[in-house]
């Protein structure tokens, strides 16, 4: 698992850890039922507190993509969770609205962009 800090980003240094994490769980960097790192070594391998990384990791409980053990550690849910399930969701319907307003742009139709998706989704 790679973290990368920005001292440049907006967003606070849990917010950075959390989503980074976040999208690897999403693009499937880190796998269903992999044990994250520790809360000590993700802050030592960082460079942050540890109430940093703790935030994040509960950050990340709360909204369902991992879940914490006594005496394991944290672990990362199954994507047929509900909520991991709605975030991917959200990703594809947001992936869709950017291809549908690209089409709408060139001046595809609904027909054509459907015959792409049965395209792509051919190709497995």
């Amino acid at each position: 698992m790679k973290i990368i800090i920005s001292n440049q980003s907006e967003l606070p240094i849990y917010a950075q850890i959390r989503e980074q994490i976040k999208e690897q769980i999403l693009n499937g960097q880190i796998k269903e039922g992999e044990i994250l790192p520790s809360i000590r070594s993700l802050a030592k391998d960082v460079g942050v507190s540890v109430i940093t990384t703790t935030r994040a990791y509960n950050d990340l409980e709360k909204e369902g993509f991992i879940a914490t053990m006594q005496g394991k550690g944290s672990v990362v849910l199954s994507s047929n969770n509900k909520i991991l399930k709605e975030q991917f969701i959200m990703r594809i319907e947001e992936g869709i609205e950017t291809a549908v307003e690209s089409a709408k742009q060139i001046g595809m139709t609904k027909d054509e962009i459907i015959a792409i998706v049965d395209s792509v989704w051919q190709q497995d």
